[in-house]
């Protein structure tokens, strides 16, 4: 499949791989970046920013397996993930593309930028989970300001993650809570992005990462990147600036922008900074 030059406007595509399919949308102009959403477990929320790139990149976003629509079962491990996003540029016939990742999937394209850095052109991690496992910070900045019947309901959620007998009921309940909290300024929150969240995807994956940073894999394996690497993190963001910049000082040329006044999702609370940034990258190279 071409990948065509064009206004931006989005067309969607489907992938058949090993248990099911995978749903996304392409569109935009130029060099093809593959936009890989955070999670794990949910649906792909990164339209705003495929916009906001769309005269940079012919963007490919797509929802990961085991979330609705896309239809793929597991395994769910960090390895299916990145052989589905090879699959994907293999569909659209590039042999490289951009790696832009946010959270969860920042942390992805790290591995990604890894594993296959023959298939990149580079990686932008946007307010990622890099090489250093964050998450319990994560997890106690997001809770900072809630009340405690709030809380309560979180920590009865947890322990429904913990034993796996978490609905997916739950887990949109757990990330409405949470919503808010994912910005600079919570009275200006939009409505929640996410829609669906799979269950055994959310777990599983969850686990697959869990063993990686056991097995320090990016922390041994980022000093071996050889491409752009852009870093780009709210200041405000509940998931500690720390682990960009301590990851970005590991991988040689990366670059760190810090955003003022911004949470978590850049392109809404500060729309055009990762378009700048990224411009700026470009013209270094």
């Amino acid at each position: 499949m071409n990948l065509p030059s064009r206004p931006f406007t989005e067309t969607p595509f489907e992938l058949a791989v090993d248990g099911g399919s995978i749903h996304g949308h392409f569109g935009g102009t130029g060099v093809p970046a593959l936009l890989l959403h955070g999670g794990p477990g949910v649906n792909d929320y990164m339209g705003g920013c495929a916009a906001e790139l769309a005269n940079l990149f012919t963007n490919i976003r797509y929802t990961q397996r085991g979330v609705e629509p896309s239809t793929a079962a597991g395994p769910y491990t960090i390895e299916t993930h990145m052989a589905d996003a090879i699959a994907i540029l293999d569909l659209f016939e590039q042999g490289k593309a951009w790696a832009v990742g946010h959270s969860w999937g920042g942390h992805l394209a790290l591995h990604l930028a890894v594993t296959y850095p023959e298939r990149l052109y580079g990686v932008v991690c946007i307010d990622p989970l890099a090489a250093t496992d964050d998450r319990a910070q994560f997890a106690e900045a997001l809770r900072r300001d809630l009340d405690g019947e709030q809380l309560a309901r979180l920590a009865e959620i947890s322990e429904h993650h913990d034993d796996g007998s978490v609905t997916e009921e739950e887990l949109l309940e757990e990330i409405q809570i949470l919503w808010p909290s994912y910005f600079y300024d919570r009275s200006k929150a939009p409505p929640c992005l996410i829609e669906h969240r799979g269950v055994e995807a959310t777990l599983e994956t969850n686990r697959s990462i869990d063993e990686h940073f056991a097995a320090r894999t990016l922390k041994k394996g980022v000093g071996r990147i050889d491409l752009p690497v852009l870093f780009v993190h709210g200041i405000e963001d509940p998931l500690p600036l720390s682990g960009s910049v301590q990851t970005a000082n590991h991988i040689k040329g990366a670059r760190v922008a810090r955003i003022p006044r911004c949470g978590h999702l850049p392109w809404i609370e500060q729309p055009g900074f990762v378009n700048r940034s990224l411009r700026g990258l470009i013209s270094l190279l």
